[in-house]
């Protein structure tokens, strides 16, 4: 009996740590005891244990270095509809509803890995003309903001992921090879959590710009009735300070070395990186410089068939994958195979977090929240809109929030309970609230939670505690501009 307890440990979350199996299970376990006990005394048993389960999936988040959050959150969420917090055709309206984001990660993420040889090209030669740590590091922020502007930002965090993964095995193979020293090997990986987080807060600062940013932007012009010109207009006032403001934080957190930044990549590594290109560009054929070539078209053809609005993103992706794959002939399934492996475990996660969102809906968790901010003045209630969306965003998930809220105020505005003109400015208030603040933590951003379950954040040490302070700069000072802005905008 003990042998066969004993295995089935082992085999429980596999190579986890005995004490996050034991929080897991302990989970699993009080969960409906407690849903039961709460029932039976009376209480709201639905909302308490639904905070319990939205506290208990973050839980998997923070920790998803130990363990992949896919396996012990689908246990939570698995558990969730067995208990009847939510049932599965509310998860499945969760699913209707964000089917283009899932689309865009299927697609759009899995056709960069085709792409992967022009990117290397394109960022090393950013590394061998950027010495400067702090120049590279702003240009990885405004590149990944106008990037983000026009098209989105998980298609610009797949291309981080990609290129840094490239550095990565460089340094790698040189460490193996003995051609560079241990400390070298940990700077460099230093060096690229920095870069690609610098590129991450870039992809919400260029996301809340415009309606293609971020999933959310699309949902509230819709209700709002924007058309692109002005979206971008009626959000610049916020979105163009918090901008600047967010370029002059990457340089005083580098210039300061402020919140683990600062690790400047040794000249050894930077040679390295060269001496790769180099090699590799000798060594190049014909067929491999035309596929450069392609690739190069393609990517072009894909910034245009984005920013024209010629199809819903996911879709976009399905065919650049194609032409990709056409073009530089790879037609076996095998190899095809192989670009879905980083996109679709995430896409997993994220259908996962679905069913807390339900859980979240169906247990109005977040409507006493509401509810207390209608209840205050005009005056206060856009600054107390943007405050409301960022705590909540930060702690779930931002596309849910803008919903509940535009949803909220459209049916406010059909009832005449505020105007025309606060419904515009609460607008502005929700997509800079859920677009700004939630940089605080991975499961606020999709884009900052692909790269924390990235096969790359486990390389470079990027844990979920090691992302929120890596943010936290940028967290205080956007969030603080942000609401001085929508308060000016009033």
């Amino acid at each position: 009996m003990n042998a066969t307890l004993n295995i089935f440990i082992n085999s429980f979350l596999g190579k986890a740590p005995l004490w996050y199996k034991t929080a897991i299970a302990s989970f699993l376990i009080v969960n409906p005891i407690l849903y039961f006990y709460l029932q039976f005394i009376g209480m709201d048993a639905g909302f308490i244990l639904g905070w319990i389960l939205l506290l208990q999936f973050i839980f998997t988040l923070i920790f998803s270095i130990q363990c992949y959050p896919l396996q012990p959150g689908g246990l939570l969420a698995l558990q969730s509809l067995f208990i009847g917090l939510t049932d599965p055709y509310h998860v499945y309206h969760e699913i209707e509803s964000n089917l283009e984001v899932l689309l865009l990660l299927i697609f759009m993420v899995s056709a960069i890995f085709f792409m992967k040889d022009l990117l290397l090209v394109i960022f090393t030669q950013l590394i061998k003309s950027f010495k400067n740590k702090i120049s590279l590091s702003i240009l990885f922020v405004v590149s990944a903001a106008f990037l983000s502007a026009f098209l989105d930002a998980l298609t610009v965090t797949a291309v981080l992921i990609s290129v840094s993964i490239g550095f990565y095995k460089i340094f790698e193979n040189n460490y193996s090879k003995n051609k560079i020293s241990e400390e070298e090997f940990k700077k460099g990986k230093l060096f690229l959590a920095d870069i690609v987080m610098h590129g991450a807060v870039g992809t919400a600062l260029g996301g809340v710009c415009t309606i293609v940013g971020e999933p959310q932007n699309l949902l509230i012009a819709t209700k709002a009735g924007w058309e692109f010109n002005e979206f971008f207009l009626r959000m610049a006032p916020v979105t163009m300070p918090v901008l600047v403001c967010g370029l002059i934080t990457c340089f005083f957190i580098e210039r300061f070395k402020l919140s683990t930044y600062g690790e400047n990549l040794p000249e050894s590594l930077r040679l390295k990186i060269i001496e790769d290109a180099d090699a590799k560009a000798l060594k190049r054929t014909n067929l491999q410089n035309l596929h450069l070539k392609v690739e190069a078209i393609m990517g072009l053809c894909l910034i245009a068939a984005l920013g024209l609005h010629l199809a819903p993103v996911g879709v976009i992706g399905l065919f650049l994958m194609v032409g990709l794959t056409s073009m530089k002939g790879i037609i076996s399934e095998h190899h095809l195979g192989d670009a879905f492996k980083e996109s679709l475990p995430f896409t997993a996660l994220l259908v996962v977090f679905f069913v807390i969102v339900a859980v979240i809906n169906d247990q109005n968790l977040f409507t006493p929240i509401i509810n207390q901010v209608f209840m205050s003045s005009q005056e206060i209630q856009v600054p107390l809109f943007y405050i409301a969306n960022g705590v909540l965003s930060a702690i779930s998930d931002n596309v849910f929030v803008a919903t509940v809220y535009m949803n909220e105020i459209v049916l406010a505005l059909e009832n005449e309970v505020i105007s025309r003109s606060q419904f515009d400015k609460l607008a502005v208030a929700i997509n800079t609230g859920t677009n700004l603040p939630s940089v605080a933590t991975p499961n606020g951003q999709a884009a900052f939670l692909f790269l924390l379950t990235s096969s790359l954040a486990p390389m470079i040490g990027l844990s979920y505690l090691r992302m929120v302070v890596k943010a936290l700069p940028y967290t205080i000072v956007l969030t603080t501009v942000g609401l001085v802005c929508v308060i000016l905008y009033i």
